[in-house]
Order: C-alpha cells, then sequence, then structure tokens
C-alpha cells in the first residue's frame, strides 16, 4: 500500500506569499510545473521556489503516477529526474515528444554527470543540473524556454530544504538498500541527494557503489545509518 505524501513543511521565515508578492516579483506567475521526482528533499527546494516565483508545482515521485497524472492534467512545464523507482526518465521524455498533449517545455534533471548528455539524447528541451537552489537560475532556465515570461525582480537567493525531507530520503534509501537488486537506484538516487545536501562524503559513497559493482555495501549502509543518527547541520556544508 502507498504510503500517505508527507504533508509540506511550514514556509521559512520571511518567506513572501504570492498573495502579497506584486506582480513583478511572480516571474512564473500562471505556470503550471509537473515535478517527477522520488526525492523529497530535492522536490522540497523545487516547491519553495515555485511559491515564491508564482508557479504551481505538482509532484508524481514515480513513471506511473507521472503518467496517472498526465492523462488528467496538462502542465506547462514537465521536470523529470532520469533515475525513478519504477524506470528512466528518459523513457517519459520519449513518450511526451510524440504525445499530442506534449508539455510546451521538457525538462530533464539528475544530480549524474552524464545526466544532460542522457536527457538531451531522449530528446529533452533542457536539462537542471542537481542541486537546483537558486531561483534567478531557475526562473532564467524557465525562459530559455518560454520566453514571454515577464522579467521578475526576484533576488538570488538559494533555498534550504527543511532537514527532515532530508532524513526521509535517507531512510528511504537505507529501506532500500535491504535487496541489493536496488543497487543502480538507490546509489543514483543518493547521489542526487548527495548534491542537494552538499553531502561529500555521501557523494563519494555512492558513486563508488555504482561503478564498482563488486564492492560491498556495507560501508554504504554504514555510512547512512551515521547520516541517519547525526544532526543533518553536522554534515550538510552550507552553499
Amino acid at each position: 500500500m502507498p504510503r500517505p505524501p508527507s504533508p509540506d513543511p511550514p514556509l521559512p521565515p520571511g518567506f513572501l506569499l504570492q498573495g502579497l508578492a506584486g506582480q513583478a516579483d511572480l516571474p512564473l506567475q500562471g505556470l503550471t510545473i509537473l515535478a517527477v521526482e522520488d526525492s523529497r528533499y530535492a522536490c522540497e527546494a523545487l516547491r519553495l521556489m515555485c511559491l515564491r516565483a508564482g508557479a504551481r508545482l505538482r509532484r508524481a515521485e514515480t513513471l506511473a503516477a507521472a503518467r496517472d497524472h498526465l492523462r488528467l492534467y496538462q502542465p506547462d512545464v514537465v521536470i523529470i529526474d532520469l533515475g525513478l523507482p519504477d524506470g528512466r526518465g528518459e523513457t517519459l521524455i520519449r513518450d511526451l515528444l510524440l504525445s499530442p498533449r506534449r508539455p510546451a517545455v521538457i525538462l530533464g534533471t539528475s544530480g549524474n554527470p552524464d545526466g544532460r548528455g542522457l536527457a538531451l539524447a531522449a530528446g529533452a528541451d533542457g536539462f537542471l543540473d542537481k542541486p537546483l537552489e537558486s531561483i534567478a537560475s531557475f526562473c532564467n532556465a524557465l525562459r530559455d524556454h518560454l520566453p514571454g515570461l515577464q522579467q521578475g525582480g526576484l533576488d538570488d537567493r538559494t533555498f534550504a530544504p527543511d532537514p527532515l525531507a532530508l532524513h526521509d530520503d535517507l531512510a528511504r534509501a537505507a529501506a532500500a538498500l535491504a535487496d541489493p537488486a536496488n543497487r543502480r537506484y538507490v546509489t543514483g538516487f543518493l547521489l542526487g541527494v548527495a548534491h542537494h545536501a552538499h553531502d561529500a562524503a555521501l557523494a563519494r559513497a555512492a558513486n563508488e557503489a555504482s561503478t564498482n559493482t563488486s564492492s560491498d555495501l556495507a560501508s554504504l549502509r554504514a555510512l547512512l545509518d551515521s547520516r541517519l543518527h547525526t544532526p543533518t547541520d553536522a554534515f550538510a556544508e552550507k552553499p
């Protein structure tokens, strides 16, 4: 049985709500975005940026959930993580290219260094490197494909997601590693999470487990266990 979605955490202190901002400060106002993203931590940063810029964000954490959503709704932008629990994001990119309900913009995203090439080869209009933190960079990336978007007066702040979302991601990865068959998916998932958390040690461990398939997963499991019992700001380097 699917677990119920976690409630959105409270907004940061001083966060400017859409209804209190002027239109010029909402460069993405009216835009609908679907994020096909399995990491709650990554999606939380995206949610905060969309709220601040005036866009409406919906999330699907699997290919199946994304297809269900797209049968009912037609977002303006779809942002697709390449490594998902039930398959590769490139598959959905290719499917959307052939759809009569093709979104105006299809973007790939990944923490994998090869992600950009894979997404563009599948037909994506563009690519967002992880971590997604800068609201100005995010809005500019969308403006490259939607030149009609207004120029907003947003400052170039970065958004730090709720640490509880990071804990949820790490706990999910630790549970999935109980089955060695999940190795490829989990190491890719952790690589993206590590980029967002600025956790170089976790990124190295995930990359090692991904590239050296003969290695034991015990060291990665031990690191995850350590992270789950350590306050997140003790290992997350601030950008």
